[in-house]
């Protein structure tokens, strides 16, 4: 028995569809389609040749993370301690640009009648709140002028004034003052 012969078959008429409009648009479009599938599998080749560079890329990237981690990490001790620094030394910058309280309590000293007594100085900003006892309104009234005439207080005020709760020999009275 001979074998059979293939027969290719060709669903396509070859002559006659060639030549017609129909022929020639399928002819086309299946050229193009191919060209098309060429051209998507050379890109895909290119995304995978590529995954190779990245991947080397990243890695580098990696390592230079950890690198410069490392090195942050290291420095950690002395940022702390400069940091530390900075804070103690900002407080001091604040204690030492303001008018020292020792020198503010001997200029009331200075300026204080010799009958008034200082019970309490306070100090709240750049406030000062006196709290004091005297024998006489008039120690009391030269105390707020002798204040007057330095250029160390603004704005003083006579805020209270009251008889001694035991004794009534001494006025008690509060001044308010704010520092210039």
């Amino acid at each position: 028995m001979a074998a059979k012969k293939k027969k290719n078959i060709n669903l396509l008429p070859s002559e006659e569809f060639k030549s017609s409009s129909w022929g020639r648009v399928l002819k086309w479009v299946l050229t193009t389609f191919r060209v098309m599938v060429i051209v998507c599998e050379m890109v895909v080749m290119g995304a995978f040749l590529s995954r190779f560079w990245l991947d080397a890329k990243n890695s580098d990237l990696n390592e230079e993370i950890n690198v410069v981690k490392a090195q942050v990490l290291a420095y950690e001790p002395v940022e702390t301690e400069f940091r530390s620094l900075q804070k103690k030394l900002s407080i001091a910058n604040e204690l030492y640009s303001e008018q020292k309280i020792s020198a503010i309590i001997d200029t009331l000293g200075q300026y204080l009648p010799p009958d008034v007594l200082l019970n309490t100085v306070s100090f709240v900003d750049k406030s000062i709140q006196i709290k004091s006892s005297s024998f006489s309104e008039k120690s009391i009234i030269q105390f707020i002028v002798n204040l007057e005439s330095t250029e160390l207080f603004d704005e003083i005020t006579l805020s209270q004034i009251s008889s001694g709760s035991e004794d009534e020999s001494y006025i008690t009275f509060t001044i308010k003052t704010k520092l210039k």
